[in-house]
């Protein structure tokens, strides 16, 4: 399975290892899955943030996540945590996030869903928290259009 490979290799990324906090995605249909590796995060002792999104205030927000049975409908069918205030995490104290796309380039672009959500909650992390994009081969491309509001990542994993 293409998603194990690909989780075998964020595992074994020194960045990745040294993260004690990292948000991951719920993964869609059709995207990298997210919930293997989330367990295997939780396994391992890591803290694990899902985002829930806001979507009249265009922002997530990063959630503290015990099981991904708690998991439920959100908007553009993202699965989320609930929104508890007790389990905000701040933002300073993320070290990675794992971030999908429908596409990403050899200069570690993404190309997102469009509605901005990630592009303005990673241009507000800490410079020292690592941005690491999950993709399938055939979502790598040469190029893609950048805009100015576009945060490129530190690394993509493909497999």
């Amino acid at each position: 399975m293409k998603s194990r490979g690909i989780a075998g290799q964020l595992f074994i990324l020194p960045a990745f290892q040294r993260a004690k906090t990292v948000l991951f995605y719920a993964s869609l249909p059709g995207e990298v899955d997210s919930f293997a590796m989330i367990e295997q995060a939780k396994q391992l002792q890591k803290n694990v943030a899902l985002p829930v999104l806001v979507r009249d205030q265009r922002k997530m927000i990063p959630i503290l996540t015990d099981s991904i049975n708690d998991l439920q409908d959100g908007p553009y069918g993202v699965r989320q945590p609930r929104l508890d205030p007790s389990k905000i995490v701040d933002l300073s104290s993320i070290d990675a996030v794992v971030v999908p796309g429908l596409a990403f380039d050899r200069a570690y672009n993404r190309l997102g869903r469009g509605a901005g959500y990630y592009d303005r909650f990673l241009s507000r992390l800490a410079d020292s928290a690592v941005t690491i994009g999950v993709a399938f081969d055939f979502q790598i491309v040469d190029c893609l259009p950048v805009e100015e509001h576009d945060v490129p990542l530190d690394f993509v994993i493909a497999g």
